[in-house]
């Protein structure tokens, strides 16, 4: 042979490597020993999400609890309190808080305070390496499913370190959105392995059970097997390998047949929800299904919206009080109807736009609104794992239309530095304002003026202080926003009890208790403002109905025994020792 033709097939050995080693259509590629030196690279990458989540993050291990759930959750929760144990988690597994049943949320809260005690910046640390450890793993799942390695790292750093992700990490009570990530992570790299090798009944089984152990932690990873059928779609392209199989729904039977068990966890968390949550939704009358679906409209936009531009961003966001015009309910839903059938038009040629899409509208639907619980209009919370959908979206498109392009690597390079380094002050910047409950209710008042819950929350950070004409004043403007706040009348109640006005603080606990005839602290307040009026027996009433509700409440037992001590001999307590 010639040395023209050895170089010549040298020279097309070297680009049959070159092309191997590049990206699919469908986002895959296929490694080569052309990329053994970057082997470091996987590495790299996750060393600097955890330096990127640590800068960001790492500030909230000298915040304080807030005054928003936290108490419920930690600090005021005295079987939480006393750290982990057989009895504890037992109440865990058959006990609701705030509505929700998410027994292996409390199970880690009684873990950090078994190691940290109540001290604040240790239940930080817990929930801040959680969402490190998610951020990881979505980095490493998109690499191993679509062979993008820059793509994969992009959205994972988008994820880890966008404002939005602040009210999760930041707010102990979120513990249940960076937990249930952490299993929705693993449930999906465990069913990358499942899927792409030949069945294997222990690897099934993994996914189911890493699945459950995400339902126990929040019961918004429902959607997952939905999420399941996506990837099937792209980039595992389970659709096409099972061509010939019998379809129901467009979908092959044999995805449909083994996605049954999830499917039946997700009914099954569903229903417990509903059935514990039913407190909490009002009725048709109190926010009619027109409204609630104006709200959901708005609430798709508006997230979007706040992933390009996160300014303002609060812990609670005031539904809507009546239906939003016409022509902005029409424009939001024109947008969404638009871009769904945009995507769905270029499926075939850009799968990850109809995955991406779907991912993000999908995981939102048990959260948007439809089947509306408390009072937000949204939250920055949904968001955590939905928005994933929008960055795979943007990122592969904005890749796909610049391939070719000659300075295409120093342009989205330097993009990608841009946005990551903005991304990081901004968030850092939020974190800030959750470092204790008076700096977060006064940023929450300068986003959101018209917020009665803000109002309210900052009155009892103030009163805390001692403050309590200024807390007085924030009540009241609470009570002006929305007469029927329990909160605000009954912190109104204590705020008046303490100044000594028992007559002005009687009457806004007896309007917390037809507002909210269960309320256990109003029941317990009052009591105590009886007892000061010198009217036992009623006191003693209300200090049987909290212990009723509440059998655990161990102010109010000491309360029921002073009172009866007080009653048999009248000349005894006068009022002290209350609490």
């Amino acid at each position: 042979m010639s040395r023209r033709a050895k170089r010549r097939l040298h020279g097309e050995d070297k680009s049959l490597a070159k092309s191997n080693s590049m990206a699919s259509p469908g986002g895959h590629s296929f490694p080569t020993k052309t990329q053994a030196p970057h082997r470091w690279l996987p590495f790299a990458i996750c060393l600097f999400l955890g330096l990127a989540v640590w800068v960001v993050f790492g500030q909230t291990l000298h915040h304080k609890f807030v005054n928003y759930d936290d108490d419920f959750y930690v600090y005021e929760n005295w079987v939480v309190a006393q750290g982990i144990s057989l009895k504890g988690i037992d109440w865990a597994f058959n006990h609701v808080v705030l509505y929700n049943w998410h027994p292996l949320t409390m199970i880690t809260h009684m873990l950090d305070c078994q190691m940290y005690g109540l001290q604040a910046g240790g239940h930080h640390l817990t929930s801040v390496l959680l969402h490190t450890a998610s951020a990881m793993l979505l980095f490493l799942l998109l690499r191993n499913l679509t062979g993008a390695l820059w793509r994969s790292a992009f959205v994972a750093a988008v994820f880890a370190i966008h404002p939005l992700r602040v009210e999760s990490v930041a707010w102990v009570a979120e513990r249940k959105d960076v937990l249930s990530g952490l299993f929705f992570m693993l449930t999906l790299w465990s069913y990358e392995r499942y899927a792409s090798r030949p069945f294997s009944l222990g690897r099934y089984l993994s996914v189911v059970f890493l699945f459950a152990l995400g339902l126990l932690s929040k019961p918004m990873v429902v959607t997952l097997p939905f999420v399941l059928l996506l990837l099937d779609y792209w980039p595992l392209k389970r659709f096409a390998k099972s061509a010939g199989w019998r379809e129901w729904f467009g979908i092959p039977r044999r995805l449909l047949l083994e996605k049954i068990p999830l499917l039946l966890m997700a009914v099954a968390g569903c229903v417990i929800t509903l059935v514990t949550q039913r407190g909490a939704i009002p009725t048709n009358e109190q926010f009619p299904f027109l409204m609630r679906a104006s709200n959901a409209l708005m609430a798709y936009a508006a997230y979007v919206g706040q992933m390009f531009f996160p300014t303002r961003l609060a812990p609670f966001y005031p539904r809507l009080t009546s239906v939003a015009p016409g022509w902005e309910s029409l424009l939001e839903l024109v947008f969404l109807v638009a871009i769904s059938g945009g995507v769905f038009f270029w499926r075939k040629s850009r799968p990850a736009l109809l995955v991406g899409w779907f991912w993000y509208l999908g995981m939102l639907v048990p959260v948007i609104g439809l089947v509306q619980v408390g009072m937000q209009a949204h939250a920055d919370r949904y968001t955590y794992l939905p928005q994933i959908g929008l960055f795979v979206m943007i990122v592969w498109l904005v890749a796909d239309l610049s391939a070719g392009w000659r300075y295409r690597r120093l342009v989205l390079g330097g993009i990608m530095v841009t946005v990551i380094t903005a991304l990081m002050v901004v968030s850092s910047l939020q974190v800030v304002y959750w470092r204790d409950s008076e700096s977060l209710w006064t940023h929450t008042l300068d986003c959101t003026p018209e917020n009665s819950t803000a109002h309210v929350n900052l009155g009892v950070a103030l009163a805390g202080q001692g403050k309590l004409a200024v807390a007085i004043q924030h009540y009241e403007r609470a009570l002006q926003l929305n007469p029927d706040s329990v909160a605000a009348h009954g912190s109104l109640g204590l705020a008046l009890a303490r100044q000594g006005k028992l007559a002005e603080a009687v009457q806004h606990y007896e309007r917390t208790l037809q507002l909210d005839p269960d309320n256990v602290p109003a029941h317990n307040n009052l009591g105590i403002a009886l007892v000061r009026q010198g009217r036992l027996a009623e006191a003693i009433q209300h200090f049987n109905r909290t212990l009723q509700l509440n059998p655990n409440h161990l102010g109010a037992r000491n309360n029921l025994a002073l009172a009866l001590s007080m009653q048999e001999k009248p000349t005894v307590g006068g009022g002290q020792g209350f609490q």
